[in-house]
């Protein structure tokens, strides 16, 4: 008979691993990640005979005042059918109760077509226009051989890539000792592009629970000792993620961001990854961006320019959706952040 059971890490990323929609934000490092930086990590799981049906990983963070938490689910639950599914959402609410969450936020993640989607509305919950994950993204289809994959590209993008190859740009996979570099480009891009990045010691830990385990790689790329670029990519199951990306301020001409981002995704597709998920672009239709792109640079609008390029379709997830527990604490929640813009 089913019962509700806490799974242990290792259990939870076995299931993980094995679902298809197995995604880096519900595997276990992810949650001692967030866990090092203000959240609390549970995990709830149905099972029957020892045998996890379906789970999910929910984050926990402290509103101010002492007036109870938030909580998070991101990127699940992950289910093996219907029944599971139902059974998992009563100990999901139970668990975020027992946390004294006034509400739970919830980003199910991207579905394709013929997959079937939950309905948010029908578990008690309601469109939130505060997002934690970007809604929008570029996926890039990792299935066909290099050529085929360069192929779609659009020629500009191509031309950078092979330009990079041409001028001697080196790419390699970074050891921990790179870290302290790639965060001195996180910290120079970030005040190039006025957007905010992690605190140095974010990017290490994210090395040292991701990378020994293979679920992720630093990818750098230099030019006659001068570091040009770097990326940090994720994988879990058939897709890898471009989460973190940084480039220097020199030798800008010889294009090692284009380098480095085709290394990555020759990473992801050697892993044995069949979707490239660029990770953000601006929350709009695909005409606005079209429309738009050349004139704007706030926001995700300076990184849409580039990864528009690489070939891949405009998806987006189901958006973030949000339950109250305690509607007036909720209530004073979103005007708080209405107050602040």
């Amino acid at each position: 008979m089913p019962q509700t059971i806490t799974p242990t890490p290792s259990d939870w990323d076995a299931f993980v691993s094995s679902h298809p929609r197995a995604h880096i934000l519900q595997q276990s490092a992810w949650g001692d990640l967030k866990g090092a930086y203000g959240w609390h990590v549970e995990r709830v799981a149905v099972s029957d005979a020892g045998r996890i049906l379906a789970g999910a990983q929910l984050l926990f963070r402290r509103l101010p005042l002492r007036l109870g938490t938030m909580a998070y689910l991101g990127m699940g639950p992950l289910a093996t059918d219907t029944a599971s599914s139902a059974a998992l959402w009563p100990a999901i609410d139970a668990c975020a109760r027992r946390h004294r969450s006034a509400f739970i936020k919830w980003e199910p993640g991207i579905y394709t077509d013929g997959e079937a989607q939950p309905d948010p509305a029908a578990l008690g919950f309601a469109i939130s226009a505060q997002t934690v994950q970007p809604p929008r993204t570029v996926l890039i289809d990792t299935t066909s051989n290099e050529e085929a994959i360069l192929a779609r590209m659009n020629q500009g993008t191509r031309r950078k890539i092979r330009q990079s190859q041409k001028n001697g740009v080196r790419c390699w996979q970074g050891s921990r000792a790179d870290v302290e570099a790639f965060n001195q480009m996180m910290q120079t891009t970030g005040a190039r592009n006025a957007f905010g990045v992690h605190e140095p010691g974010y990017y290490a830990l994210a090395y040292d629970l991701f990378v020994p385990s293979g679920d992720a790689a630093l990818i750098l790329a230099e030019h006659e000792g001068d570091l040009l670029a770097g990326i940090m990519v994720f994988a879990k199951g058939q897709t890898a993620w471009y989460l973190y990306g940084a480039s220097a301020d020199v030798k800008r001409n010889l294009m090692g961001a284009y380098a480095v981002q085709w290394a990555a995704i020759q990473w992801a597709q050697a892993r044995g990854c069949t979707t490239y998920d660029m990770w953000g672009i601006p929350d709009e239709k695909e005409e606005t961006l079209e429309a738009q792109f050349e004139q704007r640079s706030d926001g995700l609008w300076g990184v849409y320019g580039f990864k528009r390029g690489w070939g891949g379709r405009v998806a987006r997830s189901l958006g973030a959706w949000d339950k109250a527990y305690n509607p007036l604490i909720y209530a004073a929640y979103k005007l708080a952040l209405r107050w602040r813009g």
